[in-house]
């Protein structure tokens, strides 16, 4: 009758012992490495320029060069996009129609966590954008707030390029 009362009691015992293990696996795990990343800088804010109207966004537009919209260089300013951990704009320059480049001018860098989350999500957003041409991309892991930031003001600008 004494061997009733122990079964339980180890039963217990090995899943608290797992549970303390699985917790301490978890918390020991490491964040996204940057090793071998950029570091991460952000342009300056856009300045007026005396050959836009007053209260521009402060986008440089090069003449078209054709009657389309497709070609000449145009370089467009997103919206400023409020995330949980801050704003997110972008600038991005349209080629001939083709989304040529993109530039962050507002990343989350309250803390040393919004910096590594942005270097690290910030680059392979913009080379799947460029390679897709377009924003509809997915988020990146580990990154959603920040990814979903950057994915609205990317639609903002390519609306305000024409593209």
């Amino acid at each position: 009758m004494s061997a009733l009362p122990s079964r339980p009691l180890r039963r217990v015992v090995i899943t608290s012992v797992s549970t303390v293990a699985g917790g301490l696996l978890l918390l020991s795990l490491k964040p996204h490495s940057t090793a071998g990343a950029a570091p991460l800088t952000t342009a300056p804010a856009p300045t007026a320029t005396s050959s836009g109207p007053a209260g521009s966004s402060g986008a440089a537009t090069a003449p078209p060069t054709g009657g389309g919209s497709t070609s000449g260089t145009r370089t467009v300013d997103g919206d400023a996009v409020q995330t949980r951990y801050g704003p997110v704009q972008l600038r991005v320059t349209v080629t001939g129609g083709r989304l040529t480049a993109v530039t962050a001018v507002q990343l989350p860098q309250s803390n040393p966590r919004d910096e590594e989350i942005s270097s690290f999500a910030v680059p392979q957003l913009t080379q799947e954008v460029l390679a897709a041409q377009s924003a509809r991309v997915d988020t990146v892991s580990g990154a959603t707030y920040t990814s979903e930031g950057y994915l609205r003001s990317l639609q903002s600008a390519l609306d305000k390029a024409g593209g």
